[in-house]
């Protein structure tokens, strides 16, 4: 018998909702979709779904990524709760917002274009659904709070890539252009990129070395990329 502490309190919906980014040609992008179902049935929204009875917040994200994606081992932060009585006009929801971190080139586009979803440029979003527009706010937030303490392009960048690109998405992702000098010399202090002997000639004419990410290798929490807070 269920205890009473249970049955007098009210019972709610909990969803997920997925800020997912991608990186492509030197622009932050946002995949989204149009809502399948009223309220706001045809409007641009993040892709989600309800956690299910036998699922965790956790397992629900990632269902709605492989569903929508058809990836499995997607990189997948928790930014926020969304739990305004009124945000969704359909019945009580609290949302729990994540973002995740896309390679542009290897999601399952095919299932992508099913469901309707469509990459847009971080600063050039459409009208949101509800509060998807402060979820999104809060997500690349965190995005750009995690990229100053940690470096971030794994996810987001060929598996070999130049420093100019990696200083290109940084630029994406804060929204301001950094020194070309002062950049390489704080991100090779790190110690966290392998230089390879491949060079990248569509740069200049001279060519600039491709560099990766090495294995298993942590920076120290001390460290700070960018100074943004």
């Amino acid at each position: 018998m269920q205890d009473n502490q249970y049955i007098q309190h009210p019972r709610y919906h909990v969803a997920v909702d997925c800020v997912i980014f991608g990186y492509e040609e030197g622009v932050l992008k946002l995949l989204l979709y149009p809502r399948g179902f009223e309220p706001s049935l045809g409007n641009w929204s993040l892709l989600g779904g309800f956690v299910q009875e036998k699922e965790s917040v956790e397992d629900a994200s990632r269902r709605v990524l492989l569903n929508t994606t058809g990836l499995r081992d997607i990189y997948l932060q928790q930014v926020s709760t969304f739990s305004r009585p009124d945000r969704d006009p359909g019945a009580r929801v609290i949302s729990v917002v994540s973002y995740a971190l896309v390679h542009i080139d290897k999601y399952d586009k095919e299932l992508v274009r099913d469901h309707g979803a469509h990459w847009w440029p971080v600063d050039k979003m459409p009208q949101f659904i509800f509060d998807h527009k402060s979820m999104v706010q809060s997500a690349l937030f965190k995005l750009q709070q995690d990229a100053s303490v940690k470096l971030v392009g794994k996810e987001l960048l060929p598996d070999l890539f130049t420093l100019n690109q990696l200083r290109s998405l940084y630029g994406a992702i804060f929204q301001k252009d950094f020194d070309p000098a002062n950049f390489r010399k704080k991100i090779l202090s790190l110690g966290v990129l392998e230089k390879t002997s491949i060079k990248n000639t569509t740069e200049s004419r001279k060519g600039a070395f491709c560099y990766k990410f090495k294995e298993e290798t942590e920076m120290r929490v001390s460290d700070r990329i960018v100074k943004f807070i």
